[in-house]
């Protein structure tokens, strides 16, 4: 975007002696990262209730930039922008099966008729049912509509102010095609322009690949704001590039192991070994190798889950992982979704007398055998590799089994733990862990709804045929939170100029009237020149208060009109850097070139 149309022809003043603002020199109770206590703090939110905040004036115009920027360039590849009621009705949702699927999540209610109807999480039967309605031939596409609009998720624990909350603003769009080769042109289209929209929302991110989950779909992927206090962890490659959320990382296949000569599995007494480590340290003490000792890599735990889908109905699996890793809870809620999960308890031993707590192997698993619970392991866990792992009798072990030969599973599961240092599964180099805030995402959904709403259009040949679909969110008011986190310090917010409140900070500091004179004339000419200004006029405020506010609001440009007016100069500084010296008459021209250089 270029500078003229980053300032408009003529900007605007807020004047803070007028100004809805109230800024805090304590840190809100319930604030846990920086993005929510400075935005508290600063008088940009307050909290409405748990994940549910009131954007106040200075906030808004945050969120209208940041709405701004997405809608151009969402404009700017020919997406269209619709308006979907927040309030549906649930008839579509059961449709899709996601009434049910989404759970405890899904806000419901019911009108006066005791018809039901939920606060939309996401809207992509709305949009099916929408072009459904109003196209039929192939003529139409491609087509990509998109809206900005409030979304609602009953979080279980809304957490880091605006970043995990109960209602939020998400611009979600949605891209219909006739075939695969559209949907792969419209997902590029998406992708290059989210690309263009966190570049110009100035912070860090990374592009990784995601795993699908309730969207379901092929090809998926997230962009992360890099972030310590992220939720989501990621991994990549600094040798090839290779980049994924943990969730959808790939653990490299070993290749099968020979087992020719291997020797027979041969069970062991290991009294009181319940846990790997005792394990581990019984095989070195009583079962000593010559070539080295035993690790924790060497034994299969198998470890025992209770399944619950939202229909109520449960499912107990098993899922074999290398005993010095562990089943990764995340990668576990995207594997099993929509289902919830638990751990074993001692009822579920209880229910089953032929499982040895502590000493389960694969003999007493699979759907084959009489405990009929389906067995997954993990991708290490190849024909020919040998383990020690329990033989289904308190107090002891089976040495030597071998995958392939002794034992097969039911299938194979990517939710051991991802650990920095791990191979990379393209081969080159090895991975290394960071934690990120999900900004957006990027589905190619496919034919997932369509299917399940029954939309088609005519092709070329007048057959029926149904519509491929590519979904791609942003998380609008999450934006914000990750711009504040990327753009503060220890005295407050930084705001990059293309987001912030307004461009310049101008604060009048001083008893007599010349002084507000002249900071009043300043103000006025860099609105004149369409720079937005922020004017502390506040006349019986101390200048230690008005610099303290200026630094918490993070406006990217200060002008102080204070004692250097005795001098005839004026005092122009970044919110993060050198001030330098400006004669009054020049204060308005250097302000403006430096905020054209900030929004350059």
């Amino acid at each position: 975007m270029s500078i003229a149309s980053a300032r408009q022809p003529k900007g605007d003043l807020l004047r803070l002696s007028h100004l809805f603002v109230r800024t805090l020199r304590e840190d809100p109770a319930d604030a846990e990262v920086a993005s929510h206590r400075l935005l508290v703090r600063a008088g940009y939110i307050r909290r409405a209730a748990p994940g549910i905040y009131t954007w106040l004036p200075l906030g808004l115009r945050v969120l209208a930039k940041v709405e701004r920027i997405v809608r151009e360039e969402m404009d700017a590849i020919g997406a269209q922008e619709v308006h979907f009621p927040a309030l549906l009705p649930r008839e579509p949702y059961e449709q899709s099966g996601r009434w049910t699927e989404y759970g405890p999540n899904l806000f419901r209610l019911q009108d006066r008729k005791e018809a039901d109807y939920l606060l939309a999480p996401t809207h992509e039967e709305m949009f099916t049912l929408l072009v459904k309605d109003l196209y039929s031939s192939y003529k139409d596409l491609p087509l990509s509509l998109y809206q900005i609009q409030t979304k609602y998720r009953d979080e279980a624990r809304p957490r880091a102010g605006l970043i995990r909350g109960r209602e939020f603003i998400m611009k979600d769009s949605y891209s219909f095609d006739v075939d695969d080769a559209g949907l792969d042109a419209s997902y590029a289209k998406h992708r290059a322009a989210y690309q263009r929209i966190f570049d110009r929302m100035g912070f860090e991110y990374v592009i990784v690949s995601a795993h699908a989950g309730a969207m379901g779909g092929s090809r998926s992927e997230e962009f992360l704001a890099k972030s310590a206090i992220g939720e989501d962890t990621y991994v990549e490659c600094r040798e090839c590039g290779y980049a994924a959320n943990v969730e959808a990382a790939r653990t490299p296949v070993p290749a099968a192991v020979p087992f020719d000569d291997a020797p027979a599995a041969h069970v062991e007494e290991t009294p009181g070994t319940p846990t790997i480590d005792t394990l581990v340290d019984h095989l070195n003490e009583r079962f000593g190798r010559d070539d080295r000792p035993w690790t924790a890599a060497d034994t299969l735990k198998n470890v025992l889950f209770r399944l619950t889908f939202p229909d109520g109905t449960t499912e107990a699996i098993a899922i074999g992982v290398p005993g010095d890793r562990e089943v990764d809870v995340k990668r576990m809620e995207a594997a099993f979704y929509p289902a919830e999960f638990a751990p074993f308890g001692d009822e579920d031993f209880a229910a089953r007398p032929a499982l040895a707590k502590g000493y389960i192997g694969p003999g007493a698993l699979g759907e084959e055998n009489e405990s009929k619970i389906r067995y997954l392991v993990d991708p290490r866990v190849v024909d020919g590799t040998r383990w020690v792992t329990g033989a289904d009798r308190p107090g002891r072990h089976v040495v030597d089994l071998v995958a392939g030969r002794d034992f097969t599973a039911d299938g194979t599961i990517e939710v051991a733990e991802v650990r920095p240092g791990d191979p990379c599964p393209n081969g080159d180099g090895v991975l290394t862990t960071a934690r990120g805030i999900e900004m957006g995402h990027v589905f190619q959904l496919g034919r997932k709804f369509a299917d399940a709403l029954d939309l088609k259009v005519l092709d070329v040949n007048g057959k029926a045929v149904t519509v491929t679909m590519g979904s791609y969110g942003i998380g609008v008011t999450r934006a914000v939170a990750a711009i504040a986190e990327d753009n503060h310090d220890e005295k407050g917010l930084a705001w990059p100029a293309h987001v912030a409140p307004a461009h310049v900070h101008v604060v009048a500091t001083g008893k007599g009237s010349e002084v507000f004179e002249a900071a009043e004339r300043i103000a006025a000419g860099l609105v004149d020149a369409g720079v937005e200004v922020i004017y502390d006029d506040r006349p019986k405020v101390s200048p230690g208060v008005k610099f303290a506010d200026a630094e918490l609001l993070g406006v990217p440009l200060l002008v102080v009109v204070g004692r250097g007016l005795a001098d005839g100069v004026v005092e122009v500084r970044p919110r993060a850097g050198q001030a330098e010296q400006v004669p009054v008459a020049d204060a308005v021209d250097v302000a403006v070139a430096r905020v054209d250089e900030l929004l350059g």
